[in-house]
């Protein structure tokens, strides 16, 4: 078993102070010990990492990215996002669609992203199961770390539009609020024959759609639900209030019209993204400020990139931008971290530096929210996959993901 001693680094626990001239230890893919040099006995076998100078922050989670099943540069080839074929498609599963060797994969090594949830695009009202995996793997089951988080849907123009051109429900958002309302409604009736069968001892045919939302229902799966309107916001939480799930808001472009009603009901946010053109109707209130009008309002907030709307890399960019724009700094690396980690429940995980979490650690040249600074090592369950190579002006993955 091999241990890493990450030493002298201004390391940053983010649910914790941060500690000057602080030691992390990882062993056997997990953080085994965190504190001063003096609290923190590095065993004499141990790999050394000496960071003085630099920050020692968590990898960093895209709580909300096509990685992997929606390829740059691969056209329709490489696009497995939606399967628009069925409004409700909770059988359908990312994990099936997704490919370790996209080149995004390194990039989010490059900016620090360790882990993702990635997700079925939002053509459906009901668009499938997320997965959480990590970004260094030679093989999806390498990578895998949660394989259900949640199931995805979506609200507003994307399912009204795809099935409004093909003439069939839904075509107007009273059809989308319908298609979800009838599937929890079928997936209740299903739970109470399934068990009355399971009860009698009777044959009972599975239906993987249903069982997905009976999982929902109980509180096994989040509710992913994307939304960019106010109004839909709103749908959102009528519709989460009246089955009882546990609702995410994903992106929440005018969330911060209704802060304080997302507050008051106490839904999460996973924002973003923030580097895009108002490209459609339900994006034209789109702001810099909203990250820091919710979180001010007290409304648990996570940043997303929405790979590849904006390149995953860039995600650390979305949350300096933030701050700019009014964003307590502390809450914008928390936003990157632990938040997203806890309202997915991933917290048991990923998102701090904390003894028996994953040893994801990023090792950065200064304050990682400063755009001049990089991501100098990083590790992932306790290995090193990615340097930067200063000669070469360019980061490397030191441990690929296949055989040369």
């Amino acid at each position: 078993m091999t241990t890493t001693a990450i030493i002298n680094g201004y390391v940053v626990p983010v649910d914790g102070d941060p500690l000057d001239g602080g030691t992390v230890l990882l062993s056997d893919g997990r953080i085994t010990a965190v504190g001063t040099a003096t609290a923190v006995e590095v065993p004499g076998d141990a790999d050394v990492v000496d960071a003085a100078g630099s920050w020692v922050v968590p990898g960093f989670l895209d709580a909300h990215a096509h990685l992997g099943v929606h390829e740059e540069g691969e056209g329709w080839a490489g696009n497995d996002v939606n399967e628009m074929t069925d409004p409700n498609g909770a059988r359908f599963r990312a994990l099936d669609g997704i490919d370790p060797y996209e080149t995004g994969f390194d990039d989010a090594l490059a900016g620090g992203v360790t882990s993702v949830v990635i997700k079925p695009g939002s053509g459906n009202p009901i668009g499938g199961q997320t997965v959480g995996v990590k970004t260094w793997g030679r093989t999806v089951l390498d990578m895998l770390f949660a394989e259900r988080v949640s199931v995805k849907s979506a609200l507003g123009e994307n399912p009204k539009r795809v099935y409004g051109e093909k003439n069939q429900t839904p075509a107007t958002r009273l059809g989308v609020a319908a298609v979800l309302r009838e599937a929890f409604t079928k997936a209740r009736n299903y739970a109470a024959q399934r068990d009355h069968a399971r009860a009698e001892g009777t044959p009972f045919d599975v239906d993987l759609t249903l069982e997905t939302l009976v999982r929902v229902l109980d509180g096994e799966l989040y509710w992913d639900q994307h939304t960019h309107r106010a109004d839909d916001i709103v749908t959102a939480v009528r519709l989460a209030e009246e089955f009882g799930y546990k609702l995410v808001v994903n992106h929440g472009t005018e969330g911060h019209l209704i802060a304080d009603f997302l507050a008051e009901h106490e839904v999460p946010v996973i924002l973003g993204p923030l580097f895009t053109t108002r490209s459609k109707v339900e994006v034209r209130h789109r702001t810099l400020r909203s990250a820091g009008i919710l979180a001010r309002a007290g409304v648990p907030l996570a940043l997303t990139t929405d790979h590849p709307v904006v390149p995953i890399d860039f995600l650390v960019y979305e949350a300096a931008l933030a701050v700019k724009h009014g964003l307590d700094r502390d809450t914008a690396l928390r936003a990157l971290t632990v938040n997203p980690a806890r309202m997915l429940g991933l917290d048991d995980r990923v998102g701090a530096l904390r003894p028996g979490l994953d040893a994801d650690v990023v090792v950065w040249s200064g304050d990682p929210l400063d755009v001049m600074n990089r991501a100098l090592r990083v590790f992932v369950r306790g290995r090193e996959v990615y340097r930067f190579d200063a000669e070469r002006g360019e980061g490397v993955v030191t441990d690929r993901r296949y055989r040369e």
